[in-house]
């Protein structure tokens, strides 16, 4: 089987093609991703990997190239996971914070040990982004399930979420819940 074959197989779904991609060219991404990630510690190579094989089945329908030119392909949407991957991990970046009140996950009828201060710092948001915060941040909801609550689409959650934490950096607000984010 020729290389054009094997990439022409993958793109229908061929599991031994995508096997033979993947011996072909797992290997030296993961050891490009290393040399690329730093000291930073932005990501975990493996993962970007992980993420980028996905992301290759996903859009290999759209692949128009050969064999010999799937390898650059690859390697550049590892590029741009790895990208991304080092971005969320600079927009989650926190300082850590001294005197941060307790918060106790407690019944409706218990006052919860800082819920004051939590609910004075949230106040300072609009509705929806007071919302999405609570949502994900306070309760521990997955973006999804916050989408779904609110009525939202994960992107707008995503998007009012980011919003929020930066209001609340730039007030120099110190939350707990940026520590987790």
């Amino acid at each position: 089987m020729r290389d054009d074959a094997v990439v022409a197989a993958a793109k229908q779904g061929d599991q031994d093609a995508w096997r033979a991609l993947y011996r072909a060219h797992a290997g030296r991404l993961v050891v490009w991703l290393e040399t690329r990630s730093g000291t930073d510690g932005a990501y975990a190579a493996e993962d970007v990997a992980g993420q980028t094989w996905l992301t290759a089945a996903e859009k290999v329908h759209d692949y128009h190239g050969s064999a010999e030119e799937f390898g650059g392909w690859l390697f550049g949407i590892a590029r741009r996971v790895a990208a991304n991957a080092r971005r969320r991990a600079g927009r989650r970046q926190t300082d850590p914070v001294e005197d941060i009140p307790t918060v106790v996950v407690a019944g409706p009828e218990t006052t919860v040990p800082g819920q004051a201060w939590v609910r004075e710092v949230l106040a300072g948001l609009s509705p929806r982004e007071r919302d999405v915060v609570a949502c994900v941040d306070v309760v521990g909801l997955s973006v999804a399930d916050a989408a779904q609550a609110l009525g939202m689409t994960p992107v707008a959650v995503r998007v009012a979420r980011h919003r929020a934490l930066r209001r609340l950096r730039d007030a120099g607000a110190s939350l707990a819940l940026l520590s987790s984010a």
